[in-house]
């Protein structure tokens, strides 16, 4: 029977707490499904993850997954909101009724070291054993009824990704009876040998006090554990050990690496292409119906040639941004994303900065803002600046779509390999000169100062596709979102600022040559011609410091690509006006030189407000955003530059 929640009651709350990889998130989905919202914490930059989860009752019970930990002493921002909410000393957020603590059962040890501070706090408390499926794989079974009796608290065995333990676990949280968990145990072992106070200063004031509290309770733990579980053989090699052994190999490990990547690519040229096709004769489609329903003139202009030609030629590249995010997505699942970061903290190392600086990087392809936002899990302030500064070099998906159309016009009718090893060129062109800048705003930020690395490297698991799918189409959904406000609006100004003002008997170039847009593109040339480029691609660029992926769409509007119905249209129209349009003395406007120059420049070029405004809230501060995307402009233009005059010295054109 449902009960229903009475108006202005403030709904039972719980919070989820684990460390990273503990499965806290999944768990999080499970239980709140859509029913959940996510924010960032009032002054931090912290995310808020809220969800309603329905009782065994039928009641509704709300959830807050707190960022995950290794412990109840903060070390970076992420920890520190653990603390103050769990202690109540949150304005925003009232001190939870209970807490669920996930624990990975197959590294219990390591995750029962945070499970056992949360018992300290007292309040009431079911403990989730997660991921028993890969303990048993590793001949590690719990007997959960003597933990639960020794901990004083509900302990679950769980396997989230399956769902398996969900409905044990709704029982729980429905319970009334919850009470704080029993600590005689961990007490016990802990005072019988902890150190006088005389021997060191527990005002925090001599280390060694915190260090001697820390080993006592990893002995605590260590007994707990022993005492609580049946392990057949601890020292046999499992399943992670022998896929490690060739991920992780100092040869075989980035060979690997390098062939999923070269995978990603090579998927992208070639599995969009059926959809892109569709998406492309839909948005033809549409412009054709326009036309035939409405009446000539400037509306139906700016539909047609302002809003479709605009939205069009950004949406049409959605189906390579998705697989994009299902790669990442698999990878992260898997757990092979940690082994990324551990294989590159050797390279890191070289650079100044650790393996665990290389998450938020490795984001960064996919998106520069949730990446910058990832790295407040950083400790080291420094590194985390660091970090900002040279994530945005990263090649994210919005730059696809400006590399794509430049690859096509470059080598039209080559095979998807060979546009494969271009992209992945131009991929590892952004990450060399990441790793430049990374070590030279080491020198300058910390003068060769090193933060080790501690990561912990979750076992591998069959990822969960219902999961990577949503996280899949949650990117999307942001990526068609801009696509229908920010790219709709500059699509709508780029149109107006290419019609107006009205020249009367102008052809259709004198018209644009004579718009705003036009005289803008005037107005940069001078600065621009060096790099190969000439009024025209000058809008585009101005018009993409907004977003780079609007530089297609401006192409589109400023070449006058029509909209069409034909097969093969992926982006055929597109390559082929550009690829016929000339200079004002004739000469072929997109050379090959020209090509390579413009996706040199975005490459390297800070052009997203988005990122820049990210930016700005992680360092308080617009002095960082604004120097920032000067050196990052400089530096492009200083490359495209180097491109274009080396290469007509050369004699290439």
């Amino acid at each position: 029977m449902s009960t229903s929640t009475t108006p202005g009651k403030r709904l039972q709350t719980f919070a989820l707490v684990g460390n990273p990889n503990s499965g806290k998130t999944t768990l999080f989905n499970a239980l709140t499904g859509l029913r959940q919202k996510v924010g960032n914490y009032p002054g931090v930059t912290v995310e808020k993850k809220e969800g309603i989860a329905i009782g065994q009752h039928g009641e509704k019970i709300k959830l807050i997954d707190l960022p995950g930990a290794y412990s109840m002493d903060p070390q970076s921002p992420d920890e520190e909101i653990l603390r103050d909410v769990l202690h109540g000393d949150r304005e925003d957020t009232p001190r939870p009724e209970g807490v669920i603590c996930i624990v990975d059962a197959s590294n219990a040890e390591r995750h029962l070291y945070l499970a056992t501070q949360v018992l300290d706090l007292g309040l009431p408390t079911i403990m989730v054993l997660n991921m028993t499926d890969i303990a048993e794989n590793r001949k590690i079974r719990f007997d959960c009824e003597s933990l639960s009796e020794k901990l004083g608290v509900p302990v679950i065995p769980m396997q989230a990704n399956a769902r398996k333990g969900l409905a044990e676990l709704r029982i729980a949280m429905s319970r009334t009876d919850l009470k704080p968990g029993l600590r005689r145990i961990l007490d016990n072992l802990t005072y019988q040998s902890e150190p006088s106070p005389s021997a060191s200063s527990p005002d925090g004031e001599d280390g060694e006090w915190n260090d001697r509290l820390i080993s006592l309770r990893y002995q605590s733990v260590r007994q707990l554990v022993d005492e609580s579980i049946d392990r057949s053989d601890p020292h046999q090699e499992t399943r992670t050990d022998r896929i490690d052994a060739w991920i992780l190999h100092r040869l075989w490990g980035p060979l690997i690496l390098v062939a999923i990547l070269s995978l990603l690519f090579y998927s992208i040229f070639n599995l969009a292409n059926i959809p892109m096709d569709w998406i492309d004769e839909g948005f033809g489609w549409l412009a054709e119906r326009v036309r035939s329903f409405m009446p000539p003139g400037e509306l139906r202009d700016l539909i047609t040639d302002g809003i479709i030609a605009g939205v069009g030629g950004v949406v049409i590249f959605l189906p390579q941004i998705m697989i994009l995010f299902f790669f990442i997505g698999i990878m992260e699942d898997t757990g092979y994303l940690s082994r990324v970061a551990f294989l590159m903290d050797r390279i890191m190392s070289r650079i100044g900065l650790n393996g665990r600086a290389f998450i938020p990087i490795l984001s960064s392809y996919a998106c520069a803002v949730p990446a910058i936002m990832g790295t407040r899990t950083i400790e080291n302030p420094k590194d985390r600046l660091i970090t900002i500064m040279v994530a945005p070099f990263a090649s994210c998906s919005a730059r696809l779509p400006v590399y794509l159309i430049m690859i096509a016009l470059l080598i039209p009718g080559v095979s998807a390999w060979k546009k494969t090893a271009i992209m992945l060129g131009l991929y590892l062109l952004g990450t060399a000169g990441l790793f430049v800048f990374a070590w030279i705003f080491n020198r300058i930020f910390r003068h060769g100062e090193r933060t080790p690395m501690i990561m912990e490297l979750p076992s591998y698991k069959v990822p969960v596709l219902r999961a990577v799918l949503s996280q899949m189409w949650t990117r999307a959904r942001l990526f068609l979102k801009k696509a229908g406000t920010v790219i709709l609006g500059i699509s709508i100004l780029i149109w107006a600022s290419q019609t107006f003002p009205r020249i009367e008997n102008a052809s259709p170039a004198e018209q644009q040559a004579r718009s705003i847009a036009g005289r803008l593109g005037k107005a940069i040339e001078p600065a621009i011609q060096p790099l190969g480029y000439d009024w025209r691609i000058g809008i585009g660029i101005l018009a993409s410091f907004a977003a780079r992926e609007v530089f297609v769409g401006t192409m589109r509007i400023t070449f006058h690509v029509e909209e069409g119905d034909d097969e093969n249209a992926t982006d055929t129209r597109t390559r082929d006006q550009l690829a016929t349009a000339k200079r004002d003395d004739g000469a072929p406007l997109f050379t090959p030189l020209v090509c390579i120059s413009i996706m040199v420049f975005y490459v390297f070029a800070m052009q997203c407000a988005s990122t820049l405004a990210i930016v700005k809230r992680e360092t308080n501060s617009w002095r960082w955003p604004i120097f920032q995307f000067v050196w990052m402009t400089a530096l492009a233009y200083l490359a495209a530059l180097a491109v274009y005059q080396g290469g007509t010295w050369m004699g290439f054109t």
